[in-house]
């Protein structure tokens, strides 16, 4: 029982952690408004806070993360709270982007769940994970509903600190039912060893095109829909129905795993379950993703919002993903090794958004192959990545 109280914990902490980021889309209108800036300008926040979760893992090979475990997580949620009491007091948009970026490494609870999560489960991990990481898009669907209530109850300026007293409010409940350990302290070659395997480099690309699509799709789904002509509640029901579906997903084929995995509880066995996973979501998503061009190349509003369904399948890749590193690595570094997948997947995050909107502005086709060929070649990543040996194996 308690180690389901810790998912429980952890997801509650992803959903307030995470849903908090939601009040810069909330408060768009008094942002702009506020610094003075154009609605251009304003997106170049989303910019900065995405490259933050690319370097979020670079600091898991420093020493902030190594020690207690629970101050690690509570280091990571205040990237996320402090700034968002800072950004409505700064007399800066400059600054306001800084901030932004910071935000971005609250992302570190992801790898840092999972170390907790590998040394408590084995079979279940993928579930375990399934349902911390729905958390994410939980947040972002909760966030949306109590920012509009707040803003509209203190003005934004208020509603900005006040959803991180509600981060740490969390965060103080997690605090005091979570069991600490230390997580592993690593020195010389081995905080870098993952690294030097082209194992984890292949493994790390299978998750890139997931990524890619997840940092991608709502955006342009969305300017899509305006440009198209449909209403705001329109394009606020698609991004719903998504945010709805990869939560979803994620518990659903977490629970897949789980039953895969608990067939050949070995690290091969475990792997495998892994790599099927990510495949039938991959599959998924890209019919999804077919289904979705045809929407818009047809400007089909009832086929798009529809193709949300299948399309958050490509979230179903994460709990699987995220539960490689204690399945496929030595004990003594896959806490590193779950940050070094992190940064090879999370590269997508850097480049994702600029290559769509550049294909976007050449075509919209373009710029839908670009998102519908990458569960292809997450499936032949896979492949690829299956009949490698395992660094534990070794």
């Amino acid at each position: 029982m308690k180690r389901w109280r810790a998912v429980i914990l952890n997801t509650l902490l992803m959903t307030f952690g995470l849903g908090t980021l939601t009040m810069m889309n909330v408060a768009k209108l008094d942002i702009i408004t506020h610094f003075s800036i154009t609605s251009e300008a304003y997106d170049a926040q989303h910019i900065a806070y995405v490259l933050g979760l690319f370097f979020a893992f670079l600091l898991g090979h420093t020493r902030l993360y190594q020690g207690s475990f629970k101050r690690s997580v509570a280091i990571a949620l205040s990237f996320a709270a402090i700034p968002q009491i800072m950004i409505p007091y700064v007399n800066s948009w400059e600054i306001v982007l800084i901030l932004r970026f910071i935000q971005g490494f609250v992302i570190s609870l992801v790898p840092l769940f999972s170390t907790q999560i590998g040394n408590i489960f084995v079979a279940e991990r993928p579930l375990a994970k399934g349902i911390i990481l729905s958390g994410i898009f939980w947040g972002g669907l909760l966030g949306t509903f109590y920012g509009e209530i707040l803003v509209k109850a203190f003005g934004w300026k208020l509603a900005f600190p006040i959803t991180a007293l509600m981060m740490y409010a969390a965060l103080a409940l997690w605090w005091v039912l979570t069991e600490d350990f230390i997580i592993m302290r690593e020195e010389g070659h081995k905080a870098t060893e993952a690294f030097k395997m082209p194992f984890t480099w292949i493994l790390g690309f299978t998750f890139f095109p997931a990524l890619w699509v997840i940092f991608t799709i709502v955006g342009f789904a969305t300017s899509t829909g305006y440009r198209i002509g449909w209403s705001t509640d329109m394009v606020a029901n698609i991004s719903y129905t998504l945010n709805t579906s990869k939560a979803l997903w994620s518990i659903i084929m977490g629970y897949v795993g789980f039953v895969l995995s608990r067939k050949n509880p070995s690290p091969r066995g475990l792997f495998r379950a892994i790599v099927l996973v990510m495949i039938a979501s991959y599959a998924i998503g890209l019919i999804g993703l077919l289904i979705f061009s045809a929407g818009v190349l047809q400007e089909s509003y009832i086929i798009v919002l529809l193709s949300m369904a299948l399309v958050g399948a490509i979230q179903g890749t994460g709990p699987a993903f995220w539960t490689s590193a204690p399945a496929a690595y030595p004990k003594e570094i896959f806490p590193q090794a779950a940050f070094a997948l992190g940064l090879i997947s999370n590269s997508a995050n850097a480049v994702a958004p600029t290559v769509i909107k550049l294909l976007e502005s050449y075509s919209i086709t373009a710029a839908l192959a670009g998102l519908s060929i990458m569960p292809l070649v997450g499936i032949a990543s896979l492949l690829i990545c299956m009949r490698l040996k395992l660094p534990i194996e070794k």
